[in-house]
């Protein structure tokens, strides 16, 4: 696991699009695993950014989201649809016909969606990036404490603390649902790269139990130590529980000398 250390959230987006951009310049067709939530926003923002000035394209491009509530239309304006029209897929030159979450409409049958999502991304060649934030309680996409380590796209239903940390963005008489569909841990870790985001003290916690606590499925995150490409991004905010952070900015330095030399990825 190769955890950078940088002074603010900025640069936590920064750093993140650097490792996105590479990918969508250098390969033909890359799939790319994009996130929700308040964290990614700052990334999706600096994408946008190199799109507008002829840096990047996203025509090649295709995409599979974490996850999406149930029972949420995708054209209402709670819906991961909506937040990845409004935050990315609107501003930039991605063919939305290529842009997939894992939706279950009403009436259809949840696990056999699961198998359909897992069968829409083998059909794609894999998942070469996964854009991951992670709760406050360990949870990747929505997979809870407790989740099995080698789930795959399913339903799950939520924690109390991720709906009371979600209901910031619901107002009081909007229905909020306790349901999602999402990639499972080991669909993640299909993935070829793994970029997990992480800024505010809220965080710290978490991340001190992914990175140094035990395996275990009472967080999620902690499945990461088994992903051989496994990139965590962090402000110090969000390191602030980190033991051995001289060693991480040590490593850091170190391999930007090989990243200089042979960018930043090792194979695709």
């Amino acid at each position: 696991m190769q955890v950078i250390i940088f002074d603010d959230a900025q640069q936590v987006a920064d750093n993140a699009a650097q490792w996105v951009a590479e990918l969508i310049t250098k390969k033909t067709n890359p799939v790319l695993g994009l996130a929700t939530g308040s964290t990614p926003i700052s990334l999706y923002q600096q994408l946008v950014l190199k799109y507008q000035a002829g840096e990047i394209s996203f025509k090649n491009t295709t995409s599979f989201n974490l996850d999406e509530y149930l029972g949420i239309d995708e054209d209402n304006s709670q819906s991961y649809r909506h937040f990845m029209n409004e935050n990315l897929f609107n501003h930039v030159d991605i063919n939305k016909a290529k842009t997939f979450l894992p939706t279950c409409s009403q009436g259809e049958n949840p696990r056999e969606q699961g198998l359909r999502y897992e069968e829409m991304i083998n059909n794609a060649g894999g998942i070469d990036l996964q854009i991951l934030g992670i709760g406050a309680n360990g949870h990747i996409g929505f997979n809870e404490p407790t989740s099995s380590l080698a789930s795959r796209t399913r339903i799950k239903t939520l924690t109390q603390q991720t709906l009371s940390d979600n209901s910031r963005l619901f107002s009081p008489d909007e229905f909020q649902p306790t349901l999602a569909m999402t990639m499972g841990i080991a669909t993640i870790l299909d993935a070829r790269y793994v970029l997990l985001m992480a800024t505010g003290e809220n965080k710290a916690k978490a991340v001190k139990d992914m990175v140094t606590g035990a395996l275990s499925a009472v967080c999620p995150a902690s499945a990461l130590q088994m992903h051989e490409n496994a990139i965590v991004v962090l402000d110090k905010a969000a390191a602030s529980q980190l033991d051995d952070k001289e060693y991480y900015l040590w490593a850091d330095k170190q391999n930007n000398k090989i990243n200089e030399e042979f960018g930043l990825y090792h194979n695709y």
